[in-house]
């Protein structure tokens, strides 16, 4: 429970922070849309360094004092936004930002495997559901400020301060006994035998290939996050406070049926559960240019977020079930920076999508390619990975 409580004030922190705001204020700041995509894949390329360092580190020296350095970075990055006036200062404070989530993400689900060895992927969905009401919230409150206050950029970062203050001091109840089991000895002999437990997950072929549909899954995320705000303002000729509505309606529909994908996950399968949610997004994604109006667009975001619950419910306990006991950090690590370098390269992608497509059809026609090419990508990753796994498996 009280990981959930921190997890969740941490979150609408770091959400609030990008999410619909991010891409306004870097406009603002005279940016393009290509160095939008940088901007807003800066704060997760930090996440291909740290987020496997920091599970790897919580195996040996236990989670909570990882999550507690992770909750120090949530409490004082959003005062550094108070500082920014150019794109390239943005970009600087999202990557120490980024390390707030990079560190905690992995680290705080491996904590729940430690805890539940049965209805593993039921409970992380629970815990994912806990993180995803702030997740939920953080994009309506951001967006009303901006509405009410006349975009007033700061105040939106002073909230964000606040919440992550408060999951700053909770992080400091959560008790310090862990279940985990550790290498003893020397430093060098714990760091050796990270090493070895690293070189077995780098090995197992259905890790990597589970990771890489998750980060295949977040690429179409971080695209979507990034551009569905100046979508929905350009095309569509909606307010602040309507985007952040949107995109609150969207995580509600990750946040109530993650735990459900759970646990349909536990019963049915893993596979079958990811390739199903994998080409839920395909859908939801191919649907968003042929709709200009919040209320058409509703049924697209919800179907992304039952898309992202029906994915991510499974990818994590499916890496898990694969890990040996003691190094859950360490595979949700590596699951973890994979998945960072498909968000951090949707922002990326999409950009300079958007820039190219611009030339031939203008500013607002040129988002329904860019879509429509996201789309597919998610849908050919939905046919292809049962096929793949199910090759591993064989072959083991």
């Amino acid at each position: 429970m009280l990981l959930c409580g921190t997890g969740m004030l941490a979150i609408f922190s770091s959400t609030m922070s990008k999410n619909p705001v991010l891409p306004l204020f870097t406009k603002s700041l005279g940016a393009s849309e290509s160095i939008i995509g940088i901007v807003a894949a800066s704060s997760t390329l930090v996440g291909i360094i740290a987020s496997l360092p920091a599970g790897m580190l919580s195996d040996i020296y236990g989670r909570r004092k990882v999550i507690l350095s992770a909750t120090f970075v949530f409490a004082s990055a959003p005062f550094l936004y108070f500082l920014v006036n150019a794109p390239w200062h943005l970009a600087i404070v999202r990557v120490y930002h980024g390390l707030a989530t990079a560190i905690f993400g992995p680290v705080a689900m491996a904590l729940v495997a430690d805890l539940f060895k049965e209805r593993r992927a039921e409970n992380m969905g629970w815990y994912s559901s806990s993180t995803l009401v702030g997740r939920s919230l953080a994009p309506v409150v951001g967006g009303a400020i901006l509405f009410q206050f006349d975009n007033n950029y700061k105040l939106v970062y002073l909230v964000c301060g606040i919440a992550g203050i408060l999951a700053f001091i909770l992080a400091f109840l959560i008790p310090s006994k862990q279940q985990v089991v550790t290498a003893s000895g020397r430093f060098s002999d714990k760091l050796r035998e990270m090493g070895k437990g690293l070189k077995e997950i780098g090995s197992s072929r259905g890790i990597m290939v589970t990771s890489s549909v998750e980060a295949i899954q977040y690429l179409s995320f971080g695209a979507l996050e990034t551009f569905l705000p100046l979508y929905c303002i350009i095309v569509a000729g909606m307010n602040t406070a309507a985007v952040g509505m949107l995109f609150t309606i969207q995580l509600i529909g990750t946040t109530l049926t993650k735990p459900v994908m759970g646990r349909l996950s536990d019963k049915y399968g893993r596979k079958q559960m990811i390739s199903i949610g994998l080409a839920i997004g395909a859908v939801a994604l191919g649907l968003i240019p042929f709709f200009k109006s919040f209320w058409t667009l509703i049924p697209a975001a919800v179907l992304f977020g039952i898309s992202l619950a029906t994915v991510t419910a499974s990818t994590a306990a499916l890496v898990s079930d694969m890990a040996k006991a003691g190094a859950y950090g360490s595979a949700l690590g590596v699951m973890s920076t994979i998945m960072d370098i498909g968000h951090s390269s949707g922002p990326i992608i999409s950009g300079i999508l958007l820039s190219f497509y611009q030339s031939k059809y203008g500013a607002e026609g040129s988002y329904m390619p860019m879509f429509l090419i996201v789309c597919t990508i998610l849908l050919a990753s939905g046919l292809l990975f049962p096929i793949m796994v199910g090759r591993i498996e064989r072959q083991q």
